[in-house]
């Protein structure tokens, strides 16, 4: 069995890690954030008290930190104490510019890293059914695919170190102005009293469907908010957006708008829910009540 560390058991990264021990690799799991790691225990893994702990002898070492210092902070201590050839796969959601920087470090140790963001949320985690878009040279890429293939539906090797993150920046533009039009048509159609389950399934089986509308209009129909998916995330990833946009020469007017209502949502107390909390945002500005959070 290949050992492989796990530093990250949040919403997101517990469901991987126990995908991964049941695939086959012995799993040794850390959460800087201090989670426990029981669903990993109870799946065969084991958790570690520290990261050089879980890192020390693992053949591959996946990150899923919240942010580019998070990952920084990691990956200074698995530096420390991986062997040559040591694969990483940082799964995290970080700026590319601090991706490709730490793949450059990675190649200065002799260790082999890749950077592979996720999209699919809670759901995707838990059904081993993610979106994953890699970042890095082919060949890690290639040797990563196994433990990318036991967490994700589709794989895709989009470029060089960094772009991944580049794509999963443009994903998270996409999937947050989604969320925000969704938001802004429901409290539309419930002013006007139209039959919103009706209205809503006949808008998904038109040019207006998407998989955002299929995944978060439950949550906002019932208002219930508990996190899939942070608002405070949310709002951290779109700032890599807007930065990246900037130092690319490139204007995002849209993504500004979206971002500074994310902001607005982050600062109103929304900070903890699921992204699809943008609607009560939009019932703020309406001068409508925002209903239930649970």
């Amino acid at each position: 069995m290949t050992n492989l560390a796990f530093i990250g058991l949040g919403i997101m990264g517990s469901p991987m890690a126990v995908h991964l021990q049941r695939a086959g690799y012995q799993v040794s799991g850390y959460s800087p954030s201090g989670r426990r790691a029981g669903p990993l225990v109870a799946a065969g893994g084991r958790e570690a008290r520290s990261v050089a702990e879980a890192a020390d002898g693992a053949g591959i070492v996946a990150v899923m930190v919240p942010d580019s210092p998070d990952v920084e902070e990691v990956l200074s201590a698995v530096f420390a104490v991986a062997s040559p050839g040591t694969l990483i796969i940082d799964f995290s959601t970080i700026r590319p510019d601090v991706s490709a920087a730490l793949a450059a470090q990675a190649r200065e140790r002799g260790l082999r890293m890749i950077d592979a963001p996720v999209s699919g949320g809670e759901a995707g985690a838990k059904n081993a059914a993610l979106s994953i878009m890699a970042g890095g040279p082919a060949e890690d890429v290639a040797a990563a695919r196994p433990v990318l293939d036991a967490v994700g539906s589709t794989v895709v090797h989009v470029g060089r170190s960094g772009a991944g993150q580049t794509v999963k920046a443009a994903n998270q533009l996409i999937v947050g102005t989604h969320l925000q039009v969704l938001a802004e048509a429901l409290v539309f159609l419930e002013a006007h009293g139209v039959d919103t389950a009706a209205a809503l399934d006949v808008l998904a089986g038109g040019l207006a469907g998407s998989k955002v509308l299929d995944a978060k209009r439950a949550n906002m129909t019932g208002r219930s908010f508990e996190p899939g998916f942070r608002i405070d995330l949310h709002h951290k990833d779109l700032g890599i957006v807007i930065d990246a946009a900037r130092s690319a020469g490139v204007v995002t007017p849209v993504g500004a708008i979206v971002a500074q209502l994310m902001g607005s949502a982050r600062a109103s107390g929304d900070g903890g829910l699921d992204h699809s909390a943008l609607l009560r945002g939009v019932e703020r500005l309406s001068g409508r009540s925002s209903g239930r959070t649970e």
